[in-house]
């Protein structure tokens, strides 16, 4: 029989991952994706809410996995989170989050939610785990480069005049189909909320076919690839600046679910250790933490949309579309490895990669971008501290 003190110590634990997934979808996960679009006049800022709601839901249900075990379990070594630890991890990183949305600082959730985790489950006596440490800190080192240039090759070729944008974007659009051909979804793999054995689109076709897995998947990425970019050819034939607009939606879409599928572990993460005890199924975990995103998003991201579509309506389609390819791309990586990763991150380093192609910044000062990144490593610090100094001063060795 659960005695009282559990269920209110479980409770407070899911408010704390509630306002942190609330967080989460009000914050640049839920604004970020479509306020290029918004900043484009391709789509209003009420649909755009809704939209991102809706895939971010989906993202979180069907790839939200891998991140969420890394959070809840593989941070810190020889040691299982008691629920004042969780409590503690979530507190501060929401609270964090939330004193930068109402100070205008841009806090980074992955950045406060790993330093309380690692700073908690350190302070308990857990061991580091080096080997996560390194893929989560070469992933946040190499973010900003290969974020930032890739969008700077994307915004330096679609203005070529030798190279129409009839050639350009729908090659662009054959590389996105034809990595999101190859992105797993565990409702593919048949286990609800795992990556173990989860399938892509391209491997679950070529299975189907009896084909070889690896030719096969090849094959079949290239035919989506091709498909794709005869589709978006055809389509800028007909109307170029229409043609623009959807595919800037589309990519709007697909930084949406993935934002989803990467953001959702940050919520829902801490509380596996928690919830082990009472064997909920790890698919309603990610559904809860879903759902608290998509209220999120629906509440509190159309005014962080409205705001950031007027810095993206500067950029105009062709850099916002430089900035949403590589930001896919990341996220995706990001939730195969199983790390978490700051979407301020990813979408920064973009938006400063295709601005430099053309000549400036933009609205992104380098004071401002010097601000950012101090504010990123002040966060992780700020949680490492208090995580480790709440854990000593409430449950002393």
């Amino acid at each position: 029989m659960v005695d009282a003190g559990t269920v209110l110590t479980l409770a407070v634990a899911l408010l704390a991952s509630g306002v942190m997934a609330w967080v989460i979808g009000a914050g640049s996960s839920g604004a970020t994706p479509f306020a290029a679009a918004v900043g484009a006049n391709a789509i209003s800022i009420l649909r755009a809410a809704l939209l991102v709601g809706i895939l971010g839901f989906l993202g979180a249900a069907l790839q939200g996995g891998s991140v969420s075990r890394a959070v809840g379990t593989e941070l810190v070594g020889g040691v299982t989170l008691p629920p004042v630890g969780v409590i503690a991890a979530l507190v501060i990183g929401a609270g964090l989050m939330l004193v930068g949305i109402f100070t205008g600082y841009p806090i980074a959730t992955a950045f406060t939610v790993t330093g309380a985790i690692v700073g908690v489950g350190l302070a308990l006596g857990g061991t580091p785990a080096w080997g996560k440490y390194t893929e989560i800190v070469a992933l946040w080192i190499l973010t900003p480069p290969l974020g930032g240039g890739v969008a700077y090759a994307i915004a330096s070729t679609l203005p070529r005049e030798d190279v129409p944008e009839a050639v350009s974007v729908p090659v662009l659009a054959g590389l996105v189909g034809g990595v999101f051909a190859n992105v797993r979804f565990a409702l593919l793999s048949g286990v609800a909320g795992t990556t173990e054995g989860a399938s892509s689109i391209a491997a679950t076709i070529s299975r189907s076919l009896g084909a070889d897995p690896t030719t096969g998947r090849v094959a079949v990425t290239l035919a989506v690839a091709v498909v794709l970019a005869l589709v978006v050819r055809w389509a800028i034939h007909r109307d170029q600046d229409a043609a623009l607009r959807r595919f800037l939606l589309v990519l709007g879409g697909l930084v949406a679910f993935s934002a989803g599928g990467s953001q959702v572990g940050l919520a829902v993460g801490p509380l596996l250790p928690l919830l082990s005890d009472f064997a909920v199924p790890l698919t309603a975990i990610l559904v809860a933490g879903g759902l608290g995103m998509l209220v999120g998003s629906w509440t509190g991201a159309p005014r962080m949309i409205k705001a950031l579509s007027q810095d993206y309506a500067s950029l105009g389609p062709r850099r916002s579309i430089s900035a949403l390819v590589p930001a896919f791309v990341i996220a995706q990586v990001a939730i195969l490895l199983g790390v978490p990763v700051s979407f301020n991150e990813i979408v920064v380093s973009a938006i400063v990669g295709s601005g430099l192609a053309v000549g400036g910044l933009g609205n992104t000062s380098p004071a401002k971008l010097g601000r950012t990144v101090l504010a990123w490593i002040g966060s992780l610090a700020l949680s490492f501290v208090l995580g480790y100094g709440v854990i000593v001063v409430l449950a002393p060795a």
